[in-house]
């Protein structure tokens, strides 16, 4: 808690509990913060605000109102300055590791937070907000700056040191990130993808670009030298580069890797010596996910024996997860939600002893709309039979985002369905498969909700997945 006097030199003792800049969340204490986004303007939300217990307001322009009130030239570039100084400067105290990447962001955070552990390193993405001694609730990916600051806090007060955070290139388009510096930054990987925010392809690389702009100059940037986007992401480098793939010429090669179906045997090189170590994740992606993470760490002083102690506890929630009640098929649930990670995902399952593979997957609401058709052709092409249905569909029909799914595929393939309720598409999938088949459900992995046009419902793809699963095998 802080007055409001000591935010700013004026004479309100008002006692402040919280920073906001969604009405809908202020509580009783908040200041809220009236920001002007790509198409909403949060000074039109000043009453509901109000409603909800707002203790004083930021604006950029006249308002009547009884609560105190402080006049700024930019609201935008207010929020960082009064979130940095309400919660102290969390930043400052804080190695911020950013992963940016149309692929393997969560992957990759999570396994730098494993690798470091998690009693000095935060995660911060799309599957929530999580360290050894603290938790908190994330409705996007990438924060908005008042919550980061709340999380960031929550951090430093609980032990940590670090935080591995997904950097979405939406969340530096929006301007979340503008005045973060990173003591660390990780590329994956780019394909097309969020072109309906972008517009295009290289505005999405440009935005992706600032993540190694804002990385401190005595930092690392970690890139993956494999990625037909390397030498772009190269020039925007501030840091020391240190680059991981398969060539010798890189700070950490891949020499090989066997991937089996509960492991995957990789065989590295590093600092001139070779070394082989077996990990729990598996698919070649996560070779390269791994690699990063390992390689980010190195680059910021950590003993390669120690971070060798912690692959085995590498665990990825939402990601290759598979449920088990002893039937004799397979159930898994991924993330997998673009063209090269659904691709990727199939190959991946294909390499194991399977029969058919059975995928349930949708696409979201007022997100990319070219991508849709793309994506029902990726599928059907690389597995057995799809189910497509619902995912987020906010807005929009989902009638209409399954056509748009199927276009490219009408009349051309029959081995894909139309299931619009989600809960039903997954109990359809599972009581479909035979011996030796496998179920993928993908698209959301652990998430808890979906977003429809009016409210925001829970959601859990694997808790779904589960129940079908023990409904059809009669485990109670």
């Amino acid at each position: 808690m802080k007055k409001l006097n000591e935010l700013y030199d004026c004479e309100y003792d008002t006692k402040i509990y919280g920073i906001k800049i969604n009405s809908k969340e202020v509580v009783k204490g908040d200041l809220f913060v009236c920001i002007k986004g790509v198409n909403v303007d949060r000074h039109d939300y000043i009453d509901d605000a109000i409603k909800n217990g707002a203790a004083a307001l930021i604006v950029s322009r006249d308002v009547d109102v009884e609560i105190p009130v402080i006049k700024v030239d930019d609201t935008n570039a207010e929020l960082p300055k009064v979130c940095a100084k309400f919660y102290d400067y969390p930043d400052k105290e804080l190695k911020l590791i950013g992963i940016t990447g149309t692929d393997g962001k969560t992957s990759t955070a999570t396994i730098v937070q494993t690798l470091i552990g998690d009693d000095i390193c935060g995660y911060i993405g799309t599957n929530g907000v999580s360290s050894k001694n603290y938790k908190d609730n994330n409705p996007n990916t990438t924060p908005d700056t008042d919550l980061l600051y709340k999380f960031f806090r929550g951090f430093l007060d609980n032990g940590c040191k670090y935080v591995a955070m997904e950097s979405s290139s939406e969340a530096f388009f929006r301007g979340r990130l503008k005045y973060f510096t990173y003591d660390c930054s990780i590329y994956t990987n780019i394909t097309s993808e969020h072109l309906n925010i972008h517009g295009s392809l290289e505005n999405y690389i440009e935005c992706k670009c600032k993540l190694f702009e804002q990385t401190k100059k005595d930092g690392v940037c970690i890139l993956n030298k494999d990625d037909e986007y390397y030498e772009t992401i190269l020039k925007h480098c501030n840091g020391k580069v240190y680059t991981y793939g398969i060539d010798k010429d890189n700070d950490l090669q891949i020499v090989n890797y066997n991937v089996f179906p509960t492991k995957t045997i990789i065989r590295l090189k590093y600092d001139n010596k070779e070394f082989e170590i077996t990990s729990p994740l598996l698919g070649d992606f996560n070779v390269y996910n791994l690699c990063a993470g390992l390689l980010a760490c190195l680059s910021m002083g950590f003993e390669l024996n120690k971070l060798l102690k912690n692959i085995k506890d590498l665990k990825i929630d939402g990601r290759l997860d598979m449920l088990d009640v002893g039937q004799n098929y397979y159930v898994m649930v991924d993330y997998a939600h673009t063209p090269n990670g659904i691709e990727k995902l199939l190959n991946f399952v294909h390499t194991l002893d399977i029969n058919r593979s059975i995928v349930v997957i949708g696409q979201a609401g007022e997100r990319d709309y070219l991508k849709r058709p793309i994506v029902g052709e990726v599928v059907v092409k690389n597995a057995s039979y799809a189910i497509f249905t619902y995912e987020d569909p906010r807005s929009e029909n989902p009638k209409d985002i399954c056509n748009d799914i199927i276009k490219n595929i009408k009349d051309k393939y029959n081995n894909y369905e139309i299931v619009i309720d989600r809960h039903e598409a997954i109990k359809k999938a599972i009581n479909m498969a035979k011996e030796k088949d496998i179920v993928l459900v993908l698209g959301k992995g652990n998430e808890t909700y979906e977003k429809l046009k009016d409210k925001v419902i829970y959601f859990n793809d694997v808790e779904e997945a589960m129940n079908a699963l023990m409904e059809r095998e009669g485990v109670k």
